[in-house]
């Protein structure tokens, strides 16, 4: 196994939505029409929590960790559908997230991190773990997403 998407979505990102390299992974499996007409699967290869990983300590050479960034927001909602939604206790489970994704990733291994501050500012996210990211990159319209990378050091 080498690369891990735990929260895939609809493989949004991926140039290759289909490639061998990568376990798709996500808590959703669903089918939806947007609001622009606009068809959204959220099909991945294996159902996971990202709080709680079925996967081996050490398993991934790289992780993608690119959860749910809002809060306030319509269950029902386009937005909702397309990129699921935090719980009330979005702190313990972006903890849990961070400490599984870690878990799962070989030493010397890469964590690829990306976060949205529309609702919840990136420094607060980034208190939820121990690690120090090792770089990062603000994008987006209004410079709101943050792609953030951390490595994974070799027990001492």
């Amino acid at each position: 196994m080498t690369v891990l998407d735990v929260c895939c979505g609809s493989r949004m990102f991926h140039f290759d939505k289909t490639n061998p390299l990568v376990t798709f992974g996500d808590i959703r499996s669903e089918e939806h029409t947007l609001c622009d007409g606009r068809h959204l699967e959220i099909k991945p290869d294996v159902k996971v929590d990202f709080r709680n990983l079925d996967f081996a300590d050490d398993s991934f050479s790289v992780v993608i960790f690119d959860p749910p960034h809002l809060v306030k927001l319509g269950k029902e909602s386009w937005m909702a559908k397309k990129y699921g939604i935090l719980t009330d206790d979005w702190k313990e489970d972006l903890k849990k997230g961070f400490a599984e994704c870690f878990r799962v990733l070989k030493p010397n291994g890469v964590l690829i991190f990306k976060w949205n501050e529309t609702q919840i500012k990136t420094n607060e996210i980034l208190a939820l773990t121990p690690v120090k990211p090792l770089i990062g990159h603000i994008s987006g319209k209004r410079a709101n997403t943050h792609w953030i990378t951390f490595l994974k050091q070799e027990a001492a």
